[in-house]
């Protein structure tokens, strides 16, 4: 069975369409529901709303619980694959080799096999993916440069200049590889239905805000 590891953000969004369109569509999805705001490995604002992304998808999808301390959260995953009982597991990585070889580690000791489509991506050649054919709204920002202007803005041509700029002044990762900002994906060539925002707000916790959605709906 191929699964993916899904966040409901741009890059495991986008790498389910690219492994779709090579012919590996996954027949589940593993959401990682970390209590830690700052987990090391797992994308963490509004994946309660994950399950909303499976059903616009038609996809299956369960949700596993991880405390998010640290190597601790790594157990967590490894339990919920061997459980899931996946072959091939499909990711968002894209540059992280913390977050791929932990993967690559665990999927070895499971006999699953990983795919990471994404890896190696030229970060402007996925963000003018995005732009073009997906709808992605950044859902936290907790870096220099970035402002909670940014916050529920959706990534289109006019934030990929912002992006460019903020990566010539300040050296940040385009695709926040580096923490930088959070993604949700409303809208995606595989969506039967969009995603609509009812209620948000925005949470505030040091240097770092967060577009927390509150309440949310297919599109009819």
């Amino acid at each position: 069975m191929i699964g993916a590891l899904f966040s409901g953000g741009k890059d495991s969004t986008l790498a389910i369409h690219m492994a779709s369109n090579s012919g590996m569509r996954p027949e589940l999805l593993i959401t990682m529901r970390s209590r830690n705001e700052d987990s090391y490995m797992f994308h963490r604002p509004n994946v309660e709303f994950c399950s909303l992304q499976a059903s616009a998808l038609g996809m299956r999808s369960i949700e596993i619980d991880t405390e998010g301390n640290k190597e601790a959260e790594l157990d967590d995953l490894a339990r919920g694959l061997k459980d899931s009982g996946v072959s091939v597991l499909i990711t968002g990585a894209v540059a992280s080799r913390y977050q791929k070889d932990r993967v690559d580690r665990i999927c070895i000791e499971l006999g699953i096999r990983h795919v990471s489509p994404l890896w190696g991506i030229d970060p402007l050649a996925e963000l003018n993916i995005l732009a073009r054919d997906f709808e992605v709204i950044i859902t936290r920002v907790a870096a220099e440069g970035f402002d909670e202007s940014m916050l529920g803005k959706r990534i289109d041509s006019s934030m990929i200049d912002r992006l460019v700029s903020l990566n010539r002044r300040y050296g940040i990762n385009m695709v926040f590889e580096g923490g930088e900002a959070e993604t949700f994906v409303l809208n995606a060539p595989m969506f039967s239905k969009r995603i609509i925002i009812d209620r948000h707000r925005i949470e505030r916790d040091g240097s770092r805000a967060s577009f927390i959605i509150e309440d949310a709906h297919l599109s009819e």
